[in-house]
């Protein structure tokens, strides 16, 4: 809890500070996480405690230069890899990628469900309530979750909505015990 908090206003101060410069700091950060994805050996250098810090400072000039990020995200990168927190980077871009869905009026939302895919209809009725209840434009991503008898479970941001039998049912044995 302790981390995501952290890396929340993180995630806020660079984002805002991108702002101020004019900077697209979420496409940055996406390139440097797909590049970083992208690599075993690169995301064991960096995250790994086997290598110092200069190492991973090192290996990070590579790629700065590479990917020719900016100061900002250059410097904050480096400031979490001197005071051993790199760690924090992914959960820092996660809460970018919403800071600049939210700016953007769009919300990340994912819906489980116990069948391969979701119905048009439904995803459609998802995205109407959705937008409905937040006034932005749900992105909608379908989770299979055969832990799900029947039914749908909703997250978007903060809001979390269950419609799945399994949860009926558990709010029914309680109802009859109480």
């Amino acid at each position: 809890m302790k981390e995501a908090m952290t890396a929340k206003i993180y995630a806020q101060s660079l984002y805002e500070l991108g702002n101020e410069d004019n900077h697209d700091i979420t496409a940055e950060m996406t390139s440097l996480t797909e590049l970083i994805n992208s690599s075993n050996d690169l995301e064991n250098a960096l995250f790994l405690d086997i290598f110092t810090t200069e190492e991973k400072s090192s290996v990070f000039s590579d790629i700065v230069e590479k990917l020719k990020l900016s100061k900002l995200v250059s410097n904050t990168v480096n400031f979490l890899i001197e005071e051993k927190r790199l760690g924090l980077l992914p959960l820092i871009f996660k809460e970018m990628v919403v800071l600049d869905d939210d700016k953007k009026g769009f919300l990340r939302s994912s819906v489980e469900g116990s069948s391969d895919s979701i119905e048009d209809s439904v995803k459609e009725k998802v995205k109407a309530f959705l937008k409905s209840k937040t006034g932005k434009e749900p992105i909608i991503e379908y989770i299979k979750n055969e832990e799900i008898t029947a039914g749908y479970k909703i997250t978007a941001g903060d809001l979390q909505l269950d419609a799945t039998v399994d949860s009926q049912l558990e709010k029914l044995k309680e109802n009859i015990f109480s």
